[in-house]
């Protein structure tokens, strides 16, 4: 693989390591980038990564896994975590409460849907109106 190549795969896993900012195997990393590059290729910018230190490695028996350098992440506060939480249980209910809503419209919705338009009762009204009549002009209707 040439230098460039090489190059672009090596800023293309450290852009995609620092986004995701959680761990992956080098072959997660190949599929993620939509097999863009090699996987030899990946496997061997990883490598190259973690010595480098650009990326961090860890082991777990067979396994590599790889991950972005938290170092160069900014430090987060307890409370700025706390008020994140606070946010994500707000925003939870709100999911919550919202879908409740879809599902409660999506039942009203098939009900209407399985009702008859209003088109059609008129023209059924029509109808058993003309029936009506023509049986109580044959006396076979009795008001009484």
């Amino acid at each position: 693989m040439s230098k460039s190549k090489d190059a672009n795969a090596a800023k293309a896993v450290v852009e995609y390591l620092n986004r995701q900012n959680r761990p992956y195997s080098a072959i997660d990393i190949f599929n993620n980038l939509h097999k863009e590059y090699g996987k030899t290729a990946i496997v061997k910018v990883c490598e190259s990564l973690s010595q480098s230190g650009q990326i961090k490695e860890k082991v777990y028996g067979k396994q590599k896994v790889y991950v972005a350098d938290q170092g160069q992440f900014p430090d987060v506060d307890d409370g700025e975590i706390r008020d994140m939480d606070a946010r994500i249980s707000k925003l939870s209910a709100q999911c919550k409460e919202k879908d409740e809503e879809v599902r409660r419209l999506d039942a009203e919705f098939k009900g209407l849907n399985s009702s008859i338009s209003t088109e059609d009762a008129m023209l059924q009204l029509k109808q058993l109106t003309e029936e009506v009549c023509t049986m109580f002009l044959q006396g076979q209707f009795c008001l009484f």
